[in-house]
C-alpha cells in the first residue's frame, strides 16, 4: 500500500478520498486554490500545497503544478476524484511519466471510452447493446439522410461530450437542420472537438448505470445498478439503488454487459457503465472512467468501500471480492444538496452560509464540503453535499430521507433541499414510475417545494441566528 497519496480535487470528494486513505493508514496531500485555503478538506489533509488562483483553469486543471506538488511532498500516487482532471488522458500519462501512480484506469482505456463514436463501435463489436445511431457526421445534409433512416425523433450528441452538453432533440428535419450547427458549435467550445453524431431518441427513457471495478490481474466484477433518472438539464440530482424497475434477471444481463464493456477496453480500477433503459430493453450510453458522484448508494447497499478498493487495486492488489460475494442488502437513496434556486430554473446560488446543521440518526450519511458555516464559492460546482440514507426497503429509505432532509438546515443561501422534499413526496416518484423527463413533467414541484421550505423555517431561524449561536457557544464554554 502507498505511504502517501495526493488528492487532486476539492470539496466533498477530496474529503471522501482523505477519509478512505486515513482508514488504510495512508498519509494525504491536499492541493488547493487561493479560494480554498480554509476549506475543510485542506484542514483534514496531512499536508497541503497551494497551486494557484481561484479559477480552476489556473489551479485544479494545471497538470504541471499538481505533478510538482506530488513530487515535492513525496506522494507516490494521485487520486483525481471526479470532475476536473479525473478523465483527462494527458494527466494520467503525465503521472505515468513522472513515476506516480494514477488511481484510475490506464490512459488507453480512458481514450477508448473518451469519445462516444468509437466507443459505440467498440461496444457493438463486443456484443454490448447500443442505441441505433450513426458514426461521426460531416455535415447537416448527411445528418438529415441518416435521421430519415433511423426515424425521428433523434438525439444530436457531441462525440467528446458529457453531462448533456451540446445535446439536442430533433423531432423533424427542420428541427434537425436548425440544431446540428448549434450542437457542433457548443461541442467545440466545451470540449475542443466539434464532432457530433445521431442516436435514436428512446421514448420513456430511464438512466441506469452499473458500477464496475477491475484489478490488474484480469478480475472484473460489477456491483449492481444505480437509478439516476431524476435529472435537470441532464444533471442528476437524486440517485437510488437498486432501481425500482430492474428485476434480478435484468440485473444479471446488465451487469454482464457492463463487465464485457470494461474487459473490451482493458479497464482497471473503478468505473461506471451507463445505459439507457426503456420498456425492458437497455442500450449502452457511455462509460465514466472514474469514481461517480453517486458511489455512496452502492457502498451502503453492498457494504463495500469503493475508495479503499480503488487504493488497493492501484497498489497492485487483487480485488477483495468475487462476483458471488456481492449481495444487495436493503435500499439506498442519495440527494445532491446544491446551492441553487429551484424556483429560477435551478440557477446557482453561491454565497456565505451563516448557519449549518447536518442531519443524523439511523441510516444517515452526509458527505459534505462544509463542516460549519462558511463560503460556497461561485468559482466551482454548486454542490455542497451528498445526503445518503439506507433502509431495509425502498419505502423505508424514502421516508428516512425525508426525515433527514427536514433536519438538514443551511442558511444564508438558497438550496434545493425543499425541492428534494417535494420530489420524495410525489406519488410518481414513490411509485418508481418516473423517467428522465420527471422534472419537466412535474412543474408543480416548485410550489410544493415552497411549502416544504415554510415547514423548515422555525429550525432555520434557530440554526441561522448568529446571536443565539454565540450565546449557546458561550454557555457551553462556561459549563466546561
Amino acid at each position: 500500500m502507498f505511504g502517501k497519496v495526493l488528492v487532486a480535487n476539492r470539496g466533498e470528494i477530496a474529503l471522501r478520498v482523505i477519509r478512505g486513505c486515513r482508514d488504510l493508514g495512508v498519509a494525504t496531500v491536499a492541493v488547493h486554490s487561493e479560494a480554498d485555503r480554509g476549506a475543510a478538506f485542506v484542514i483534514m489533509a496531512d499536508e497541503a500545497v497551494e497551486i494557484g488562483p481561484a479559477p480552476s483553469a489556473q489551479s485544479y486543471l494545471v497538470i504541471d503544478r499538481i505533478i510538482d506538488a506530488a513530487r515535492s511532498t513525496g506522494a507516490e500516487a494521485i487520486h483525481p476524484g471526479y470532475g476536473f482532471l479525473s478523465e483527462n488522458q494527458a494527466f494520467a500519462t503525465a503521472c505515468e511519466d513522472a513515476g506516480i501512480v494514477f488511481i484510475g484506469p490506464p490512459p488507453q482505456a480512458m481514450a477508448a471510452m473518451g469519445e462516444k463514436v468509437p466507443a459505440r463501435e467498440r461496444m457493438r463489436t463486443s456484443g454490448v447493446p447500443v442505441v441505433p445511431g450513426t458514426d461521426a457526421l460531416d455535415d447537416v445534409d448527411e445528418a438529415a439522410r441518416a435521421a430519415a433512416g433511423i426515424g425521428y425523433p433523434v438525439l444530436i450528441k457531441a462525440s467528446a461530450g458529457g453531462g448533456g452538453i451540446g445535446m439536442r432533440v430533433a423531432r423533424d428535419e427542420k428541427e434537425l437542420r436548425d440544431s446540428v450547427d448549434a450542437a457542433r458549435s457548443t461541442a467545440a467550445r466545451a470540449f475542443g472537438n466539434d464532432t457530433v453524431f445521431l442516436e435514436k431518441y428512446v421514448e420513456d427513457p430511464r438512466h441506469i448505470e452499473i458500477q464496475v471495478i477491475a484489478d490488474r490481474h484480469g478480475n472484473v466484477i460489477h456491483l449492481g445498478e444505480r437509478e439516476c433518472s431524476v435529472q435537470r438539464r441532464h444533471q442528476k440530482i437524486i440517485e437510488e439503488s437498486p432501481s425500482p424497475v430492474i428485476d434480478a434477471e435484468q440485473r444479471v444481463r446488465m451487469g454482464e454487459a457492463a463487465v464485457t464493456a470494461a474487459r473490451a477496453v482493458g479497464y482497471v480500477n473503478a468505473g461506471t457503465v451507463e445505459f439507457i433503459y426503456s420498456r425492458g430493453e437497455f442500450y449502452f450510453l457511455e462509460m465514466n472512467t472514474r469514481l461517480q458522484v453517486e458511489h455512496p448508494v452502492t457502498e451502503l447497499v453492498y457494504g463495500v468501500d469503493l475508495v479503499a478498493e480503488q487504493l488497493r487495486v492501484a497498489s497492485g492488489e487483487q480485488l477483495s471480492w468475487r462476483q458471488e460475494d456481492i449481495v444487495a442488502r436493503g435500499h439506498a437513496v442519495e440527494c445532491r444538496i446544491n446551492a441553487e434556486n429551484y424556483a429560477k430554473g435551478f440557477l446557482p446560488s453561491p454565497g456565505r452560509v451563516t448557519g449549518y446543521h447536518e442531519p443524523s440518526g439511523p441510516g444517515v450519511r452526509v458527505d459534505s464540503s462544509l463542516a460549519a458555516p462558511g463560503m460556497v464559492s461561485p468559482n466551482y460546482d454548486p454542490m455542497i453535499a451528498k445526503l445518503i440514507v439506507h433502509g431495509a426497503t425502498r419505502e423505508m429509505a424514502i421516508d428516512r430521507m425525508r426525515r433527514a432532509l427536514l433536519e438538514y438546515i443551511i442558511t444564508g443561501i438558497r438550496t434545493n433541499i425543499p425541492y428534494h422534499l417535494a420530489v420524495l413526496s410525489d406519488d410518481d416518484f414513490r411509485a418508481g414510475t418516473y423517467t428522465t423527463h420527471f422534472i419537466d413533467e412535474h412543474p408543480q414541484l416548485v410550489a410544493a417545494a415552497d411549502e416544504w421550505a415554510a415547514r423548515q423555517e422555525p429550525l432555520q431561524r434557530l440554526v441561522g441566528d448568529p446571536a443565539r449561536i454565540a450565546a449557546i457557544a458561550a454557555a457551553v464554554a462556561v459549563s466546561t
